[in-house]
This record gives structure tokens, sequence and C-alpha cells, in this order.
């Protein structure tokens, strides 16, 4: 068997690792591709207008309609992905203000963006959540809200009328701000 010079297998190694360490990159431009491919200026949804109606499936199984289920109500729609570094420290850091003012009438839809539902339900079970999380499997929903990165959060009043958003992560501090203005 012949022996690979020393200067050849170093640079064999350095080409595979990095090679392999590019790979994370590839669900967040796959991502970027989606959204880009269906990116119409004039359909994202903007602060003070209505928020786009859906139905989207439940990681429990069953359908959710917003805004049909949701009137009266202030409702939390956060875009998220397993693979976002942000979301994995946001979503439970949300979790306490939700359970707070949920009695108050705050719904948190926590919308999973292109992934396969054993993927979310292993990576939610690691975060303990309590609040609902559906899932947009096309990116369809998040395109439709324009949200260009993840986690991004919308904040709709009572009357189904966006008044704020957030995009990229968000502190509990602001998620609670965002509240005691539409309360």
């Amino acid at each position: 068997m012949k022996k690979i010079p020393a200067f050849l297998a170093s640079s064999a190694s350095a080409v595979y690792t990095n090679t392999f360490e590019s790979l994370h990159i590839l669900p967040g431009l796959l991502l970027l591709g989606v959204l880009l491919a269906a990116c119409d200026p004039q359909s994202v949804i903007q602060a003070n207008a209505p928020a786009a109606a859906f139905t989207l499936q439940k990681l429990d199984g069953g359908p959710v309609h917003f805004p049909d289920q949701h009137r009266g109500q202030i409702v939390a729609i956060h875009f998220w992905a397993n693979w976002c570094p942000h979301c994995l420290g946001e979503m439970p850091a949300l979790d306490p203000v939700y359970r707070q003012y949920r009695d108050q009438g705050l719904v948190f839809l926590a919308i999973n963006v292109l992934e396969k539902p054993d993927a979310v339900r292993a990576f939610i079970k690691t975060t303990g959540v309590s609040y609902e999380v559906l899932l947009d499997p096309e990116g369809e929903v998040m395109r439709r809200y324009g949200a260009m990165g993840l986690p991004a959060t919308f904040m709709v009043d009572r009357q189904g009328i966006i008044r704020s958003r957030v995009i990229g992560e968000s502190t509990p501090e602001v998620f609670e701000s965002m509240i005691k203005k539409l309360l």
C-alpha cells in the first residue's frame, strides 16, 4: 500500500473539513432561495395592515385557521426553524411571558418553516415550550408575511391588524412591551 505524502493528506483533510463545515449553512441558503423565488414586494404585509389569513396543521394534529379561530385575541405569529441558532434560546425565553399573558387573551402561534414534523417534535421536546406549534412545510405563510429572516415575530391586535414586528431574535422584555401595548 502506497503512503500518501503528508502535504497531500493535510490538504485533503482541510478540503473535506471545510466542505463539511460549509454544509451547516445549507438549510439557510435553501430557505433564502425559497423565499426569494416567490418574493413579491407588493404582497409583503406591513405594520398597521390586516394580518394575512392562513390554515396550517398543528404539530400535534388538526388544523388552525387564522384569524377565524382567534378573533378578539392578541396573537403573536412567530416564525422559526430548528437550525436557527437564535431560535433555540429565544423560544424558551419567551414562554414565561406567554404564560403570564395567555389568560388575558394572548395566543402564541410558533410556525416552523420547511422542516419535517419528527425533527420539529424533537426540537420542541428539548425546549419545553407551552404554546401552539404549527407547520409551514413549504414556507408559504412565511413568504406571505414577508419575513426574510428567522426568527420573526408579528404581533396582531384583537381586530386582526399587525401592530408590530421583530425580525431577528427578540427578548422577553421586548416581547412583553409589544403585548402590553395591545392589552
